[in-house]
């Protein structure tokens, strides 16, 4: 259960840091409450818990390159944007992983066309928006586990603890 509620509660740190996959910690530490002896099986709970937590993940990856096009990116800044976000986690830098989605979309719309930097800083502000979008949204989710995670562990505490 202590490794479960951690599991948890490192999703919600998750939900900020690509490092840690936000969603998919939280519905571990649901899952792992799941194993122990004192809450019986709910396949229901753990399977809607996981399809979210695949949707969620996916949209993770998607809103960033959806914001940058929404914001008249190219398909050089969706590129770009994908590209800046696999370099910004990698690099040493603090914020690289809100960094590198931005200057990805900038770089790659400047390629596409150097002489309107106007709608490169255009789309990369949509590929910071989509990234604070999916952050969001990533958040909303974990604390929506935790409060599952909570509202069981009190449903059974009388066999927990």
């Amino acid at each position: 259960m202590i490794i479960g509620l951690l599991c948890v509660i490192l999703g919600i740190f998750g939900s900020f840091l690509p490092v840690l996959p936000g969603p998919g910690l939280s519905w571990i530490g649901i899952l792992l409450l799941y194993f122990t002896s004192a809450v019986p099986t709910n396949y229901w709970i753990l399977g809607i818990t996981l399809l979210i937590t695949i949707i969620i993940s996916v949209l993770d990856y998607t809103i960033p390159a959806k914001g940058t096009k929404h914001f008249g990116g190219s398909s050089y800044g969706v590129w770009g944007t994908n590209i800046g976000l696999v370099v910004g986690i990698f690099a040493p830098i603090p914020f690289g992983f809100i960094i590198g989605p931005f200057l990805g979309a900038l770089v790659g719309e400047l390629i596409y066309n150097s002489k309107d930097h106007g709608r490169a800083l255009k789309a990369a502000t949509g590929s910071f928006i989509g990234f604070l979008a999916s952050s969001f949204i990533k958040f909303v989710v974990c604390v929506m586990f935790l409060g599952l995670f909570v509202w069981i562990v009190w449903k059974y505490r009388s066999a927990l603890l």
